[in-house]
């Protein structure tokens, strides 16, 4: 049976394949691309340890190893007695701005949104640079609690240049179908990803254990011409969401 089960069969030729990389680090990407293959599907119990270890003749000590890794990227979590289970994770593509709320509808999700905040302030020189702006201009900064099918996911602040927005009030869920009826157009951005540890605050914010990380995905948004059109933030749940950046 295993033999014909997909999941096996993508492991038993990732693990022939010659290679230097450690065997456990090449189980745990097998997994991982199984996941974003559709493979394994989100909140999908996997098989247990023995079965794995008899299964593709590998230790028990590397099936484990292998788990203890995709625990530690928010992959998989694992329960006593309940065994081990994808995460509920959701992809989101770094290569080109659509909005998570685009995104998520695309992948049969429903996006909401909770504003914390729209303001009209004057911009730091950190945020004017990345803007193009002098220090002093005049930006909206928005600041959302953003949800994936009810389950708080990030925490994002955005600053967009003041003339881009003519009433704040009129941005609903997604700042991008807000842009597009302004015939304002993000075709590309640029990205970059950290992770740290929570603070108290993001914890209450998206209900986030003490001991998973947030990723931090620091982004600029541009038109076809190269022109800044918003800078944003995003504080992720590291056990909710894959980055794909090809």
């Amino acid at each position: 049976m295993t033999e014909q089960n997909p999941l096996f069969s993508r492991l038993t030729t990732t693990l022939a394949e010659e290679s230097r990389t450690p065997l456990y680090k090449r189980f745990a990407a097998a997994i991982k691309e199984a996941v974003r293959d559709g493979i394994l599907m989100h909140e999908e119990i996997l098989p247990g340890e023995r079965e794995f270890s008899q299964s593709l003749s590998i230790s028990r000590i590397t099936v484990r190893k292998a788990m203890d890794e995709l625990e530690k990227e928010g992959v998989v979590f694992r329960s006593r007695g309940y065994g081990t289970q994808i995460c509920s994770q959701f992809e989101y593509s770094l290569k080109e701005p659509k909005g998570l709320s685009h995104q998520a509808v695309l992948r049969g999700k429903k996006p909401d949104t909770v504003w914390i905040n729209k303001s009209k302030i004057q911009c730091s020189a950190e945020i004017g640079e990345k803007l193009g702006l002098s220090k002093g201009s005049e930006v909206y900064l928005l600041k959302r609690i953003r949800y994936v099918d009810q389950q708080a996911v990030s925490v994002e602040e955005s600053w967009v240049p003041a003339h881009f927005i003519a009433d704040a009030d009129d941005i609903g869920i997604s700042l991008y179908d807000y842009f597009n009826k302004q015939q304002i157009l993000p075709v590309k951005s640029q990205s970059r990803v950290s992770a740290r540890m929570p603070d108290e605050a993001l914890q209450q914010q998206i209900a986030l254990p003490a001991n998973v990380p947030v990723l931090v995905i620091k982004q600029l948004a541009l038109d076809a011409q190269g022109n800044p059109l918003e800078y944003s933030i995003s504080y992720c749940r590291s056990d909710m969401y894959v980055f794909i950046a090809e």
